[in-house]
């Protein structure tokens, strides 16, 4: 994000995380946002879920700034200040989880969570069926089977760390539009506005990562959103910017310990 806060347009949360309604126990928001939007720092009584089945979000709380693909959701406790911010355009799946049905209580603070496949389709038919009118059978039962997903959900390996420093924001963004960029960080400086020892800092001080260990898992998240559209380790390996597919699988079984092609096996 290129803007202050200040000057980034804003939109007001959705009025379903004030929702407490027991009868209710979890509702989804659908919507799109356009990219350099954001949702107005808030906190609601429901847990919620934040989930862009399409496009990347910035979250940020007091606990950290987690930049989101579709391939991650982010868990935010109830009574949680939050602001989520759009780094693309995205389409936004959220659940909201009534304080009657606690979740997650054995670590009690937000996390970015790797999402199943099971559960990205139980959010969709629960959007499908969602109205204003009192939850059927049915849809008590899909609540129940979406929250026993979400209490079951691991935290992610890995997650990207965003950062506030808008100079640090240029140049992240820059990397997520270009994965496969090589230039070190002495080339790159001119983009962010700052000279590399400055940017060094700022990765180490914001998100506790040099900046070439921040760019292996930039490329490491796209490279799990890639294996889940059915691409292949080589073709993964050249659009990412790795010197040939061999580094990449090395790169990645070093980090999950397992080959590519094997991790969406769970």
């Amino acid at each position: 994000m290129t803007k202050d806060v200040a000057e980034t347009p804003t939109r007001p949360a959705s009025g379903a995380g004030f929702v407490r309604d027991p009868a209710r126990p979890v509702l989804v928001h659908s919507g799109q946002m356009p990219a350099g939007q954001m949702v107005e720092p808030h906190s609601h009584p429901r847990g919620q879920l934040i989930w862009a089945m399409q496009g990347v979000l910035r979250v940020t709380s007091r606990g950290g700034v987690w930049i989101v693909p579709p391939s991650h959701a982010v868990w935010i406790p109830g009574g949680t200040d939050h602001h989520v911010t759009t780094e693309t355009e995205v389409e936004i799946r959220n659940l909201y989880v009534d304080p009657s049905l606690p979740l997650r209580r054995q670590v009690p603070r937000c996390a970015v969570l790797l999402l199943t496949p099971l559960l990205r389709e139980l959010i969709l038919r629960l959007a499908a069926l969602t109205t204003d009118a009192p939850f059927d059978a049915r849809r008590l039962h899909l609540a129940a089977v979406i929250a026993d997903e979400i209490e079951a959900l691991a935290e992610a390996p890995f997650s990207l760390p965003g950062a506030h420093d808008a100079r640090l924001v240029r140049l992240m963004r820059h990397l997520r539009e270009s994965p496969d960029e090589a230039r070190p960080l002495a080339d790159l400086a001119a983009l962010a506005g700052a000279s590399p020892r400055t940017l060094e800092r700022l990765f180490r001080a914001e998100t506790g990562l040099t900046f070439r260990q921040w760019r292996s898992r930039l490329r490491l998240m796209a490279a799990i959103e890639r294996l889940e559209r059915g691409q292949s380790s080589t073709e993964i390996a050249w659009s990412l910017g790795y010197r040939s597919p061999s580094a990449f699988v090395a790169a990645f079984r070093a980090q999950f310990g397992r080959p590519p092609q094997s991790f969406l096996m769970g």
